[in-house]
């Protein structure tokens, strides 16, 4: 698609700020995937100045009330999509919408994300937090359960219902997961755990899910080069064929396996991220401490930051 240089050099603005996912018209520009590092990235700065601190000084209750609260603000966003959605629909599993505007903001929103991940850290922060009794106890449902229920929840989408994927998603999906996370969790720290939590922590296993966050970054821009037809006709001559995937799916997890090893496992990345958090939070209310350390307030913060002022000018 032809674009003005005006809109090139907006679209690249947004696409190296990771700011396209305040933009439900340009959230998929590029490479596709990298909305949700965009939203992720709202999250993670947002994270350490003003959610775990609070997070971390709630009760088991409140961490509760907390998930159903977010729960429920998530699915009325997304009951109002639905309902706008339904004018659009052709209905069934072959839906397609006019335009994609209204799903790009459900789904790619920064703030609904960071309702999302604010429900999964309340999660675990309500594991750590059991009692000694609780941890005996170790899960009411069964892990594996939990696991098939969530995923079966996806087929909802193919009913006479005609339910969307948002819908299913907030309704069933995330709390359905959760639970089975929080089982999982709480699996890990018994004495014998199951058959499924030895599985997912093998060592196989985790290096397969380190490398999943570098496959769906990856997979985008490799999948333009080889299928798009612009790009893959002016670069091979054609677009690859269907026999190719194989070799494409290879080509992803060695070029993930890389990016894995080179960039999210170097050390000067993961000490620039720590600093970067720590810096966010020294500096705003949030100090990443727990429940038994004291949060200054911001009157005593703001007498701090006076004193220092303060003495930099009577130098």
């Amino acid at each position: 698609m032809n674009h003005p240089w005006k809109t090139t050099v907006f679209h690249g603005f947004l696409n190296y700020s990771l700011s396209q996912a305040w933009f439900p018209s340009d959230a998929e520009i590029w490479n596709p995937p990298t909305w949700f590092l965009s939203a992720l990235s709202f999250v993670n700065f947002t994270l350490p100045t003003m959610i775990l601190p609070q997070v971390a000084a709630l009760s088991k209750d409140g961490l509760r009330k907390l998930i159903l609260g977010l729960g429920a603000l998530s699915i009325v966003q997304k009951v109002s999509y639905s309902q706008a959605w339904q004018f659009y629909c052709r209905g069934e599993y072959i839906c397609r919408t006019s335009s994609p505007h209204l799903w790009n903001t459900t789904r790619f929103h920064p703030f609904w994300a960071l309702v999302e991940v604010t429900m999964g850290i309340a999660a675990a922060r309500d594991v750590m937090l059991d009692t000694p009794e609780e941890r005996g106890s170790r899960w009411k449902v069964h892990p594996v359960l939990l696991y098939v229920a969530a995923h079966a929840s996806v087929a909802l989408r193919i009913t006479k219902f005609n339910l969307n994927d948002a819908l299913i998603r907030s309704t069933l999906f995330v709390p359905l997961y959760l639970k089975f996370l929080q089982a999982m969790h709480r699996d890990c720290l018994s004495s014998s755990p199951t058959l499924m939590t030895r599985c997912f922590g093998s060592s196989l296993m985790t290096r397969l899910g380190a490398l999943a966050f570098p496959m769906f970054i990856m997979h985008g821009p490799i999948g333009q080069l080889l299928y798009k037809k612009a790009v893959a006709n002016r670069v091979f001559g054609r677009v690859m064929p269907m026999q190719f995937f194989p070799v494409y799916l290879g080509i992803v997890i060695l070029a993930s396996h890389v990016v894995n090893e080179g960039f999210v496992k170097n050390k000067k990345v993961q000490r620039l991220s720590a600093w970067l958090s720590q810096f966010l939070a020294d500096r705003t209310t949030g100090m990443l401490r727990d429940l038994g350390d004291q949060v200054p307030s911001m009157n005593q913060k703001a007498l701090s930051f006076e004193g220092v002022v303060a003495s930099k000018v009577g130098k």
